[in-house]
């Protein structure tokens, strides 16, 4: 960077290849920038400019919009939202799931702290750090303004509109018809204020901290109906949901549910997990019927999309109180919470081995008994690190394989070798098989299924999904060529903007705001992973370096450079439908 005096450009960003996120071929073009905005793109050598940024071998590419986070609590003490930043992400959607942040009584916040801390995996000492400066969620909004290192948007949580107008009833029972009309206030509320729609769930995965389902699923069919009308009439926007069935596979009650949420709102609908028998299934075990539904959607003039999630989660698995994988597995979820000498002790005892034995083949399946996300199969579950040289030749490998090649269950090979380690060994979850990565390859082509699903904010202990962007565009783009790179970049940054009704971003054109992503084509992709205590209370989470970008622009303002934070925060709270 360099300085001038006064200028024709407040940034020029001279001698890259320009991707302008329209799906035209690349070109070499400077692009001037002046009050946040693009305001020229051509040959611009010869003008003033009171920064200059010379990014030969780079290209320069809109910045990333990320359509699944659960940044809301992290973004009030962390405005830069890493670790997505440093991957190139401009703008996230936050709200997810049904959960947001705000609306939130003052005695409700201990509630939903718990509920994120249980759903979303949030260490409680990180919920303490939120800072409260607001209960409404027009409140949450006009805090934010000012105090964003990206561009943040957020969907108004089911849960929290639920518990707003009902108290603690909101996770006993169904809603009163009043109780419902006071909800459509607040819904019609939160989108004139900008909320970018509304989120709800009524998965059979999501529990709150006292193990009661969230208050969305105690809903009837009838009240989100009426809270989405209530949001097509007052803004612009599109609906989260997940369905019952979302886990397990779409079912056609769903499916004609999901075209009448659709009709009474006139927004789009955005689903998670559309064509797998599950969430952590590959998107094709059922995608005929999924196509079908998708066509049947978009001619009713009522398209509904699905998260697709594009990079395949890499997840430590560890024998302690930090591993969440196993809820859906009682014996093993009941070991993993024991102190250290106790949890020793149950592995050793006989009858418990045999309890657990078969426990993850057959996890809970039944939504009354508790959560049904599927824990790791021993197919993708692999030896990370050992603590004995004795062991190093089981690094790397199969816990299926080692189990069949010993002659013993694979829970029993599992356990065993992490006894005789003093319960050090580490494992990793890795959901890359062969399966995986032909099903992804066919699903995203699907112009219904978005790219991304980072998560961003949520299962901290677990993996970083922020990483998400990098991986695709090495993996799915560079690598295996299923996209050139003009529409690989168009699938995350044009293809989102638009859906979710950000009509200035996702495009560098003129007039445009000025959010870029600079990379390195040779190099761009996911760098180490290191697990810190950098959150409030030395709460940890995991950090996914990127490898290549050499700057995040927001609004026309670097917030990362060469894989530093510039303390900039020049972020906007992004309004659907509004320049």
């Amino acid at each position: 960077m360099s300085e001038q005096g006064f200028s024709d450009f407040d940034l020029v960003i001279e001698g890259g290849t320009l991707i302008d996120g329209t799906g035209t071929a690349r070109r070499r073009a400077d692009v001037g920038v002046r009050a946040g905005r693009v305001a020229e793109i051509g040959r611009l050598a010869a003008r003033s400019a009171a920064q200059r940024f010379d990014a030969r071998g780079l290209v320069v590419a809109p910045g990333v919009v990320d359509a699944h986070t659960h940044y809301d609590p992290q973004i009030t003490f962390e405005p830069t939202a890493s670790m997505s930043c440093y991957h190139g992400v401009t703008t996230v959607l936050a709200g997810n799931c049904g959960f947001s942040v705000a609306p939130c009584r003052e005695g409700d916040r201990d509630f939903l702290a718990r509920l994120f801390a249980k759903v979303e995996q949030m260490h409680p000492h990180a919920m303490d750090g939120i800072a409260w400066e607001f209960e409404s969620f027009p409140e949450f909004l006009a805090t934010r303004e000012g105090k964003l290192g990206v561009n943040f948007a957020c969907y108004l949580g089911h849960s929290n509109v639920r518990r707003w107008v009902m108290g603690d009833a909101a996770s006993d029972r169904e809603a009163t018809e009043a109780e419902v009309a006071e909800m459509c206030e607040v819904v019609a509320e939160a989108m004139r204020a900008g909320a970018a729609g509304i989120s709800s769930s009524h998965a059979p995965t999501h529990l709150d901290g006292d193990d009661r389902p969230v208050p969305s699923r105690l809903s009837s069919r009838e009240e989100l109906i009426a809270l989405v009308r209530a949001a097509g009439a007052a803004g612009t926007g599109t609906l989260g949901y997940l369905p019952e069935s979302a886990v397990g596979g779409l079912n056609e009650l769903d499916e004609d549910y999901l075209i009448e949420l659709g009709e009474v709102s006139g927004l789009p609908v955005i689903i998670q997990g559309l064509g797998g028998r599950n969430k952590v299934d590959a998107p094709t075990a059922t995608w005929g019927r999924a196509v079908q539904f998708l066509d049947r959607a978009a001619a009713n003039g009522t398209p509904v999309y699905s998260m697709l999630i594009a990079r395949p989660p890499d997840r430590p698995v560890v024998i302690d109180d930090t591993n969440f994988h196993y809820m859906a597995v009682p014996s093993w979820d009941q070991m993993l919470k024991l102190p250290y000498p106790e949890r020793i002790a149950r592995l050793r005892d006989p009858k418990a081995r045999e309890e657990m034995r078969h426990a993850v083949e057959n996890y809970n399946r039944d939504p009354a008994k508790g959560t049904t996300t599927p824990p790791p199969m021993w197919t993708t579950v692999f030896v990370d690190n050992v603590k004995y040289a004795r062991h190093k030749k089981y690094e790397g490998e199969c816990i299926a394989v080692l189990a069949e090649k010993a002659g013993v269950e694979p829970a029993d090979f599992m356990l065993d070798l992490a006894l005789g380690e003093d319960l050090e060994t580490e494992y990793r979850w890795r959901w890359e098989t062969d399966e995986w990565r032909d099903a992804v390859r066919e699903a995203q082509l699907d112009p219904r299924m978005l790219v991304g699903t980072s998560d961003g904010g949520a299962h901290l202990a677990r993996d970083d999904g922020a990483d998400w962007s990098s991986w695709f565009l090495r993996n799915w783009v560079l690598e295996r060529e299923v996209w050139s790179l003009e529409e690989g970049v168009r699938q995350i940054s044009a293809i989102p903007a638009a859906l979710l009704g950000f009509a200035d971003r996702g495009t560098i054109e003129p007039g445009k705001w000025a959010d870029l992503m600079l990379f390195d084509p040779d190099r761009i992709g996911t760098g180490r992973k290191e697990f810190v205590h950098d959150f409030p209370g030395g709460a940890g989470r995991f950090k996914a370096h990127a490898v290549g970008v050499a700057a995040t622009i927001v609004n026309g303002v670097p917030v990362v450079l060469n894989g530093e934070l510039t303390g900039a925060t020049p972020g906007q709270v992004a309004r659907p439908g509004r320049v």
